[in-house]
Protein backbone atom coordinates (compact mmCIF):
# COMPACT_ATOMS: atom_id res chain seq x y z
CA UNK A 1 0.00 0.00 0.00
CA UNK A 2 1.75 3.09 -1.26
CA UNK A 3 2.51 5.99 1.23
CA UNK A 4 2.24 9.72 -0.04
CA UNK A 5 5.19 12.45 -0.07
CA UNK A 6 4.41 15.42 0.93
CA UNK A 7 6.02 19.03 1.27
CA UNK A 8 6.18 21.78 3.80
CA UNK A 9 8.05 22.69 7.07
CA UNK A 10 5.40 20.72 9.52
CA UNK A 11 5.24 17.64 7.13
CA UNK A 12 9.15 17.52 6.89
CA UNK A 13 9.04 17.40 10.63
CA UNK A 14 6.87 13.66 10.55
CA UNK A 15 9.51 12.50 8.24
CA UNK A 16 7.97 12.72 4.38
CA UNK A 17 10.26 14.07 2.26
CA UNK A 18 9.25 15.91 -1.46
CA UNK A 19 9.20 13.46 -4.37
CA UNK A 20 9.91 16.13 -7.37
CA UNK A 21 13.11 16.31 -9.07
CA UNK A 22 16.03 18.50 -8.32
CA UNK A 23 16.10 21.96 -10.72
CA UNK A 24 19.39 23.23 -11.79
CA UNK A 25 20.15 26.73 -12.34
CA UNK A 26 20.40 27.87 -15.56
CA UNK A 27 23.91 29.83 -17.02
CA UNK A 28 24.11 33.34 -16.09
CA UNK A 29 23.95 36.20 -18.92
CA UNK A 30 27.60 36.46 -19.14
CA UNK A 31 28.21 33.07 -19.54
CA UNK A 32 25.92 32.53 -22.37
CA UNK A 33 27.17 35.98 -24.40
CA UNK A 34 30.85 34.55 -23.69
CA UNK A 35 30.17 31.41 -25.84
CA UNK A 36 28.40 32.94 -28.95
CA UNK A 37 29.94 30.76 -31.38
CA UNK A 38 28.65 27.77 -29.87
CA UNK A 39 25.99 27.05 -32.34
CA UNK A 40 26.05 23.24 -32.37
CA UNK A 41 25.06 23.16 -28.73
CA UNK A 42 22.26 25.41 -29.52
CA UNK A 43 21.25 23.29 -32.44
CA UNK A 44 21.72 20.24 -30.23
CA UNK A 45 19.11 22.17 -27.66
CA UNK A 46 16.80 22.62 -30.17
CA UNK A 47 16.72 19.40 -31.54
CA UNK A 48 16.25 18.11 -27.55
CA UNK A 49 13.32 20.76 -27.28
CA UNK A 50 11.84 19.36 -30.76
CA UNK A 51 12.15 16.10 -29.58
CA UNK A 52 10.82 16.49 -26.71
CA UNK A 53 7.80 18.34 -27.57
CA UNK A 54 6.99 15.09 -29.82
CA UNK A 55 6.72 13.13 -26.98
CA UNK A 56 4.68 15.08 -25.38
CA UNK A 57 2.37 15.50 -28.02
CA UNK A 58 2.45 11.76 -28.89
CA UNK A 59 1.81 11.07 -25.66
CA UNK A 60 -1.22 13.78 -25.20
CA UNK A 61 -2.52 11.83 -28.50
CA UNK A 62 -2.44 8.62 -27.13
CA UNK A 63 -3.85 9.16 -24.01
CA UNK A 64 -6.70 11.35 -25.19
CA UNK A 65 -7.25 8.28 -27.77
CA UNK A 66 -7.46 6.09 -24.52
CA UNK A 67 -10.04 7.68 -22.77
CA UNK A 68 -12.65 7.84 -26.20
CA UNK A 69 -12.47 4.29 -25.88
CA UNK A 70 -14.06 4.35 -22.32
CA UNK A 71 -16.19 6.18 -19.83
CA UNK A 72 -14.24 7.76 -17.05
CA UNK A 73 -14.38 5.80 -13.60
CA UNK A 74 -17.34 6.91 -11.37
CA UNK A 75 -17.88 5.73 -7.73
CA UNK A 76 -19.94 2.52 -6.90
CA UNK A 77 -21.80 2.18 -3.65
CA UNK A 78 -19.54 1.33 -0.91
CA UNK A 79 -21.18 -1.70 1.15
CA UNK A 80 -20.06 -1.55 5.25
CA UNK A 81 -16.62 -2.92 6.36
CA UNK A 82 -16.58 -7.21 7.20
CA UNK A 83 -15.93 -8.18 10.47
CA UNK A 84 -12.90 -10.04 11.46
CA UNK A 85 -13.02 -12.88 14.57
CA UNK A 86 -11.58 -11.11 17.83
CA UNK A 87 -9.55 -14.31 18.06
CA UNK A 88 -7.63 -12.81 15.28
CA UNK A 89 -4.59 -10.21 16.39
CA UNK A 90 -5.07 -7.08 15.25
CA UNK A 91 -2.40 -4.19 14.33
CA UNK A 92 -2.02 -1.25 17.16
CA UNK A 93 -3.56 0.81 14.59
CA UNK A 94 -7.19 -0.30 14.52
CA UNK A 95 -9.57 1.78 16.19
CA UNK A 96 -7.68 4.89 15.82
CA UNK A 97 -9.14 7.50 13.90
CA UNK A 98 -6.17 8.74 11.89
CA UNK A 99 -3.82 8.00 9.82
CA UNK A 100 -0.57 6.63 11.86
CA UNK A 101 2.56 9.05 11.20
CA UNK A 102 5.44 7.47 9.38
CA UNK A 103 7.82 5.30 11.66
CA UNK A 104 11.13 6.37 11.45
CA UNK A 105 12.76 2.83 12.09
CA UNK A 106 14.54 0.94 9.58
CA UNK A 107 12.91 -2.47 10.05
CA UNK A 108 16.21 -4.82 10.37
CA UNK A 109 15.22 -8.51 11.26
CA UNK A 110 16.94 -11.37 13.13
CA UNK A 111 15.81 -14.89 11.85
CA UNK A 112 13.21 -15.30 13.59
CA UNK A 113 11.49 -11.76 12.05
CA UNK A 114 13.12 -12.76 8.45
CA UNK A 115 10.89 -16.14 9.25
CA UNK A 116 7.64 -14.57 10.11
CA UNK A 117 8.56 -11.90 7.21
CA UNK A 118 8.66 -14.83 4.31
CA UNK A 119 5.03 -16.23 6.54
CA UNK A 120 3.10 -13.58 5.83
CA UNK A 121 4.58 -11.88 2.56
CA UNK A 122 3.64 -15.74 1.71
CA UNK A 123 -0.21 -15.32 2.48
CA UNK A 124 -0.56 -12.16 1.05
CA UNK A 125 1.08 -13.29 -2.72
CA UNK A 126 -1.24 -15.83 -2.51
CA UNK A 127 -4.19 -13.92 -1.39
CA UNK A 128 -3.32 -11.84 -4.27
CA UNK A 129 -3.03 -14.72 -7.17
CA UNK A 130 -6.60 -15.71 -5.96
CA UNK A 131 -8.02 -12.31 -6.05
CA UNK A 132 -6.56 -12.33 -9.96
CA UNK A 133 -8.77 -14.94 -10.88
CA UNK A 134 -11.69 -13.66 -9.91
CA UNK A 135 -11.22 -10.33 -12.18
CA UNK A 136 -13.60 -10.66 -14.72
CA UNK A 137 -16.08 -8.79 -16.80
CA UNK A 138 -19.40 -8.27 -14.61
CA UNK A 139 -17.71 -8.93 -11.30
CA UNK A 140 -17.62 -6.08 -8.51
CA UNK A 141 -14.87 -4.98 -6.56
CA UNK A 142 -16.69 -5.35 -3.72
CA UNK A 143 -17.10 -8.88 -4.32
CA UNK A 144 -13.27 -8.94 -4.57
CA UNK A 145 -13.05 -7.21 -1.21
CA UNK A 146 -14.99 -10.12 0.05
CA UNK A 147 -13.01 -12.82 -0.82
CA UNK A 148 -10.28 -11.17 -0.05
CA UNK A 149 -11.64 -10.93 3.53
CA UNK A 150 -12.57 -14.78 3.91
CA UNK A 151 -9.56 -15.68 2.60
CA UNK A 152 -7.30 -13.77 4.69
CA UNK A 153 -8.83 -14.18 7.96
CA UNK A 154 -9.60 -17.98 7.31
CA UNK A 155 -5.37 -17.93 7.18
CA UNK A 156 -5.83 -15.92 10.75
CA UNK A 157 -4.25 -12.96 9.56
CA UNK A 158 -6.11 -9.62 9.58
CA UNK A 159 -6.51 -7.46 6.62
CA UNK A 160 -3.93 -4.71 6.97
CA UNK A 161 -5.74 -1.78 5.22
CA UNK A 162 -8.91 -2.78 7.25
CA UNK A 163 -8.97 0.54 9.59
CA UNK A 164 -5.98 1.72 8.70
CA UNK A 165 -7.13 5.19 9.33
CA UNK A 166 -10.78 5.63 8.25
CA UNK A 167 -10.12 2.98 5.03
CA UNK A 168 -13.35 0.82 5.03
CA UNK A 169 -12.06 -2.22 3.50
CA UNK A 170 -9.81 -4.94 3.26
CA UNK A 171 -8.11 -4.53 0.33
CA UNK A 172 -7.55 -1.56 -2.38
CA UNK A 173 -8.60 -1.99 -5.63
CA UNK A 174 -7.52 0.50 -8.40
CA UNK A 175 -9.26 0.58 -12.02
CA UNK A 176 -8.16 2.44 -14.99
CA UNK A 177 -7.13 5.92 -14.66
CA UNK A 178 -6.87 5.41 -10.29
CA UNK A 179 -3.66 5.34 -9.06
CA UNK A 180 -3.84 3.89 -6.31
CA UNK A 181 -5.90 3.17 -3.03
CA UNK A 182 -9.42 2.68 -5.06
CA UNK A 183 -11.92 1.65 -2.65
CA UNK A 184 -13.83 -1.43 -3.13
CA UNK A 185 -17.47 -0.90 -4.36
CA UNK A 186 -20.70 -1.68 -6.26
CA UNK A 187 -19.14 -0.97 -9.62
CA UNK A 188 -18.84 -3.95 -12.67
CA UNK A 189 -15.56 -4.54 -14.05
CA UNK A 190 -15.77 -3.64 -17.46
CA UNK A 191 -14.29 -5.56 -20.35
CA UNK A 192 -11.39 -3.78 -21.53
CA UNK A 193 -10.52 -2.48 -18.09
CA UNK A 194 -6.90 -3.06 -15.84
CA UNK A 195 -7.20 -3.22 -12.05
CA UNK A 196 -4.55 -2.92 -9.61
CA UNK A 197 -5.37 -5.24 -6.37
CA UNK A 198 -3.49 -4.26 -3.13
CA UNK A 199 -3.00 -6.74 -0.52
CA UNK A 200 -1.65 -6.65 2.30
CA UNK A 201 -1.71 -8.83 5.41
CA UNK A 202 -0.69 -8.96 9.30
CA UNK A 203 0.29 -12.38 10.61
CA UNK A 204 2.32 -13.05 13.66
CA UNK A 205 2.57 -9.64 14.31
CA UNK A 206 4.29 -9.30 10.66
CA UNK A 207 2.52 -7.04 7.83
CA UNK A 208 3.54 -8.49 4.34
CA UNK A 209 2.41 -6.25 0.90
CA UNK A 210 1.81 -6.53 -2.55
CA UNK A 211 0.00 -5.87 -5.69
CA UNK A 212 -0.80 -6.47 -9.36
CA UNK A 213 -2.62 -4.63 -12.04
CA UNK A 214 -4.49 -7.73 -13.45
CA UNK A 215 -6.36 -7.68 -17.47
CA UNK A 216 -10.56 -7.69 -17.40
CA UNK A 217 -11.57 -9.46 -20.18
CA UNK A 218 -10.14 -7.94 -24.08
CA UNK A 219 -7.90 -5.74 -22.95
CA UNK A 220 -6.36 -3.33 -25.45
CA UNK A 221 -2.27 -3.64 -26.72
CA UNK A 222 -1.69 -0.10 -25.20
CA UNK A 223 -2.75 -0.87 -22.24
CA UNK A 224 -0.93 -4.05 -22.10
CA UNK A 225 2.34 -2.35 -22.99
CA UNK A 226 1.66 0.06 -19.90
CA UNK A 227 1.15 -3.05 -17.70
CA UNK A 228 3.67 -4.99 -19.26
CA UNK A 229 6.39 -1.70 -18.74
CA UNK A 230 5.32 -1.14 -15.32
CA UNK A 231 6.04 -4.64 -14.13
CA UNK A 232 9.51 -4.31 -15.69
CA UNK A 233 10.01 -1.12 -13.78
CA UNK A 234 9.44 -3.16 -10.85
CA UNK A 235 11.76 -5.65 -11.40
CA UNK A 236 14.66 -3.53 -13.17
CA UNK A 237 14.48 -1.66 -9.78
CA UNK A 238 14.92 -4.98 -7.68
CA UNK A 239 17.33 -6.02 -9.70
CA UNK A 240 19.90 -3.26 -8.69
CA UNK A 241 18.85 -3.62 -5.10
CA UNK A 242 21.20 -5.13 -2.11
CA UNK A 243 23.26 -4.00 0.70
CA UNK A 244 25.41 -0.62 0.75
CA UNK A 245 23.25 0.26 -2.24
CA UNK A 246 22.11 3.58 -2.74
CA UNK A 247 18.34 3.74 -2.49
CA UNK A 248 18.25 6.77 -5.16
CA UNK A 249 19.31 3.86 -7.82
CA UNK A 250 15.99 2.76 -7.68
CA UNK A 251 14.25 6.11 -8.74
CA UNK A 252 16.98 6.30 -11.60
CA UNK A 253 16.30 2.73 -12.55
CA UNK A 254 12.73 3.27 -12.81
CA UNK A 255 12.70 6.54 -14.78
CA UNK A 256 15.03 5.40 -17.19
CA UNK A 257 13.24 2.35 -18.44
CA UNK A 258 9.65 3.96 -18.02
CA UNK A 259 10.85 7.35 -20.23
CA UNK A 260 12.55 4.59 -22.80
CA UNK A 261 9.02 3.66 -23.27
CA UNK A 262 6.97 6.83 -23.00
CA UNK A 263 5.39 6.19 -20.13
CA UNK A 264 5.65 8.79 -17.24
CA UNK A 265 5.91 7.97 -13.58
CA UNK A 266 3.55 9.09 -10.21
CA UNK A 267 6.03 10.88 -7.75
CA UNK A 268 3.34 11.79 -5.58
CA UNK A 269 3.60 7.94 -4.22
CA UNK A 270 6.34 5.65 -2.39
CA UNK A 271 7.50 3.02 -1.77
CA UNK A 272 8.31 2.70 2.35
CA UNK A 273 9.65 0.24 4.32
CA UNK A 274 7.36 -2.62 6.11
CA UNK A 275 7.51 -5.61 8.74
CA UNK A 276 6.74 -5.09 11.90
CA UNK A 277 4.87 -1.80 11.50
CA UNK A 278 2.83 -1.30 7.85
CA UNK A 279 4.16 2.03 7.10
CA UNK A 280 8.18 3.26 7.86
CA UNK A 281 11.31 4.59 6.44
CA UNK A 282 12.84 4.66 4.37
CA UNK A 283 10.36 6.24 1.85
CA UNK A 284 11.07 4.49 -1.90
CA UNK A 285 11.43 7.73 -4.49
CA UNK A 286 10.23 5.74 -7.92
CA UNK A 287 12.03 8.93 -9.76
CA UNK A 288 14.65 10.42 -10.46
CA UNK A 289 15.74 11.77 -6.90
CA UNK A 290 18.53 12.60 -4.52
CA UNK A 291 17.43 11.09 -1.36
CA UNK A 292 20.39 9.72 0.92
CA UNK A 293 21.24 6.69 2.54
CA UNK A 294 22.07 2.93 1.71
CA UNK A 295 20.07 -0.40 2.24
CA UNK A 296 21.40 -2.31 4.76
CA UNK A 297 21.46 -6.62 4.78
CA UNK A 298 18.16 -7.74 6.54
CA UNK A 299 16.11 -5.08 6.25
CA UNK A 300 12.66 -4.83 4.42
CA UNK A 301 10.68 -2.48 2.14
CA UNK A 302 8.26 -1.93 -0.71
CA UNK A 303 8.97 -1.24 -4.29
CA UNK A 304 5.85 -0.42 -6.28
CA UNK A 305 5.94 2.06 -9.06
CA UNK A 306 3.10 3.49 -10.83
CA UNK A 307 3.12 4.33 -14.39
CA UNK A 308 0.91 6.61 -16.76
CA UNK A 309 0.34 7.15 -20.29
CA UNK A 310 -0.49 10.70 -19.70
CA UNK A 311 0.17 13.62 -17.26
CA UNK A 312 1.21 12.75 -13.58
CA UNK A 313 -1.16 15.45 -11.57
CA UNK A 314 -3.67 13.86 -9.65
CA UNK A 315 -7.24 14.29 -8.15
CA UNK A 316 -8.64 13.17 -5.20
CA UNK A 317 -12.84 11.86 -4.50
CA UNK A 318 -14.65 13.20 -1.57
CA UNK A 319 -13.77 9.89 0.48
CA UNK A 320 -10.55 11.07 1.44
CA UNK A 321 -8.39 8.07 -0.58
CA UNK A 322 -9.18 7.17 -4.06
CA UNK A 323 -6.63 8.91 -6.41
CA UNK A 324 -7.11 9.75 -9.89
CA UNK A 325 -4.67 10.87 -12.79
CA UNK A 326 -6.28 14.76 -13.69
CA UNK A 327 -6.90 13.73 -17.14
CA UNK A 328 -7.90 10.29 -17.12
CA UNK A 329 -5.25 8.80 -18.77
CA UNK A 330 -4.50 5.29 -17.64
CA UNK A 331 -2.30 4.09 -14.61
CA UNK A 332 -0.61 1.06 -13.54
CA UNK A 333 1.07 0.04 -10.92
CA UNK A 334 2.57 -3.26 -9.33
CA UNK A 335 4.43 -3.63 -5.64
CA UNK A 336 6.55 -6.53 -4.10
CA UNK A 337 8.08 -6.63 -0.49
CA UNK A 338 11.86 -7.24 -0.60
CA UNK A 339 14.30 -8.51 1.66
CA UNK A 340 17.64 -6.83 1.57
CA UNK A 341 20.92 -9.50 0.89
CA UNK A 342 24.57 -8.87 0.90
CA UNK A 343 24.90 -9.96 -3.11
CA UNK A 344 21.03 -8.92 -3.89
CA UNK A 345 17.02 -8.62 -2.77
CA UNK A 346 15.07 -11.52 -2.34
CA UNK A 347 11.16 -11.56 -3.36
CA UNK A 348 9.47 -12.50 -0.42
CA UNK A 349 5.68 -12.13 -2.14
CA UNK A 350 6.72 -14.08 -5.01
CA UNK A 351 4.29 -17.24 -5.56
Amino acid sequence: MAMEAYTGMALQQKLFLSGRPLCTTPPSRSYRQSFPSKCVVIARNLRASEEAMQIRRSREKRSAKSKRKRLSLRQGQVSPPLIVPENIPRPPYVGMKHVPEISSEIQVHDSKGIARMQDSCQLAAQVLEHAGTLVKPGVTTDEIDKAVHEMIINAGAYPSPLGYGDFPKSVCTSVNECMCHGIPDSRPLKDGDIINIDVTVYLNGYHGDTSKTFFCGDVDESAQQLVRVTEECMMKAISICKAGASYKTIGQTISEYAEKHDFQVVEIFVGHGVGRIFHSEPLIYHQRNDRPGRMVENQTFTIEPILTTGRTNHVMWDDGWTALTADGSLTAQFEHTILITKSGAEILTKC
